[in-house]
């Protein structure tokens, strides 16, 4: 295991210099709006909060962790001063594949599509969309998580953005929970998929799905995407610990160890194993860890796309 204390001194500094946890640039991460028409006015914004956008750079980074973990090597490389450095001036731009931020572009391309397809008032402002410092929270750097946030909320009332709509649990439950016990300042928070119109359309398939622990134990939102299955005709499959008693994924362990981030992806991979049918994500980093393990999963943006 890794010295948390690095990790967090490295994710502070790197969003004070750049505004996300990797020290790279936001033009560099974000760039999957490239290829849509963009509506730029409005005070409903589309707020990824980088994270799909990150899972090629947090895959990366935890390939060199896992290789290094457990070894004398690691005390060396001490994550946050030694190797962060050299990843983030080189690795970042020439070492992630191209296939990989494709792969997660086209996600937030199908929640955009998704969005435009259901009739949704929204706004896209790249230079507006920040990551929002969870895991700042995570990791127990309350202060430098208030600053960030601070700095966020702060920005996005000055440009007129008052309604935010999130595609993933971490950030959702920042923007719609945090900020506002932090900074004082409140944003009406929808996810995308609370914006998700009917269709009509129907699909004759079967399925199942991890839900991310904020959706179903904080955010009491679990409901709504096996309803919107339900809509589609599609069969769910409900596994042993779903719904508000999801299991993690073990993707938030990975920065500080990746050997206990597979140890309990393992138990949760056995249990989407017994449903015995396709996995759908609902957020990045299960999404990132459930690949990882072999698991072909989809990202449920992508499936509604097909049928909105």
């Amino acid at each position: 295991m890794y010295d948390p204390n690095n990790i967090i001194q490295l994710i502070a500094s790197n969003l004070r210099k750049t505004g996300n946890p990797f020290g790279a640039s936001n033009s560099v991460i974000n760039s999957w709006w490239k290829t849509v028409p963009l509506r730029r006015q409005g005070d409903a914004m589309l707020f990824t909060g980088l994270m799909y956008q990150s899972i090629p750079y947090i895959e990366m980074t935890t390939e060199w962790l896992a290789r290094y973990e457990d070894t004398t090597l690691a005390s060396y490389f001490r994550y946050g001063k030694l190797t962060p450095s050299f990843l983030v001036s080189l690795g970042f731009r020439l070492l992630v594949p191209q296939i990989q931020k494709r792969r997660f572009n086209a996600i937030l391309n199908s929640v955009y599509q998704v969005l435009t397809n259901s009739n949704t008032d929204f706004c896209y402002r790249p230079e507006l969309d920040f990551y929002s410092g969870i895991l700042l929270h995570d990791l127990g750097d309350s202060e430098g998580f208030a600053r960030h946030a601070a700095f966020v909320a702060k920005t996005l009332k000055a440009n007129g953005i008052r309604k935010l709509i999130t595609v993933d649990p971490h950030t959702t439950y920042a923007m719609k929970v945090l900020y506002p016990r932090v900074t004082g300042e409140s944003f009406e928070v929808r996810t995308w998929f609370e914006c998700v119109a009917p269709s009509g359309k129907s699909c004759a398939g079967r399925v199942t799905l991890h839900d991310p622990c904020f959706y179903g134990r904080y955010l009491g939102l679990s409901d709504l995407p096996y309803k919107i299955l339900d809509d589609l005709g599609v069969e769910c499959v409900r596994i042993r610990n779903s719904g508000e008693f999801t299991n993690c994924c073990g993707g938030p362990a990975e920065s500080v160890s990746p050997k206990l981030n597979r140890e309990v992806l393992d138990r949760r991979v056995e249990e989407l194993n017994s449903a015995n049918a396709p996995v759908l994500a609902m957020c990045p980093i299960c999404l990132g860890n459930l690949l990882r393990a072999g698991i072909p999963a989809e990202d449920f943006s992508t499936f509604v796309e097909r049928y909105v």
